[in-house]
């Protein structure tokens, strides 16, 4: 699946919860609860999510080509969070990343299940998540 078609099967299945805001939370924690524990091993300060008020760590690793991320927090519905950007960008290439335009967060009403406070570490993770697959670009590729 492509970026976009991730994003749009996010939101579809966010419809069917018909923007109730108790069933939305309860179901990003249930897709966080899916998301497989990170090894103790990498959650570590430098693996941290800098601009989360929970724990986020955050790993990428390249195989073949593409981008795979391992991620966990201390909060139910940051995992949760964190699982939905995992589903949109892990197996993508780095410049599919680098260059993706995520709007599924507001399609799916995000700001009115999640706070300030969540919706700025949000955006830290997709920064950090944009930053590992830069990381990955061959240097001819990376943008100024």
């Amino acid at each position: 699946m492509t970026i976009e078609e991730t994003q749009k099967a996010i939101i579809e299945e966010f419809s069917l919860l018909d923007g109730d805001r108790e069933m939305s939370v309860m179901y990003l924690m249930d897709l966080g609860e899916k998301l497989p524990p990170l090894a103790d091993e990498h959650k570590v300060d430098f693996n941290l999510v800098k601009g989360c008020q929970s724990k986020v760590w955050l790993i990428a690793e390249l195989k073949k080509d593409r981008v795979y991320f391992s991620a966990d927090s201390n909060t139910a519905i940051t995992k949760g969070l964190v699982s939905l950007l995992i589903r949109v960008f892990n197996g993508h290439l780095p410049e599919e990343i680098v260059s993706a335009d995520l709007f599924f967060m507001k399609d799916i009403g995000m700001d009115r299940f999640i706070g300030t406070q969540r919706s700025n570490g949000f955006a830290a993770m997709i920064q950090r998540m944009k930053q590992h697959a830069r990381s990955f670009q061959p240097q001819s590729d990376v943008k100024a």
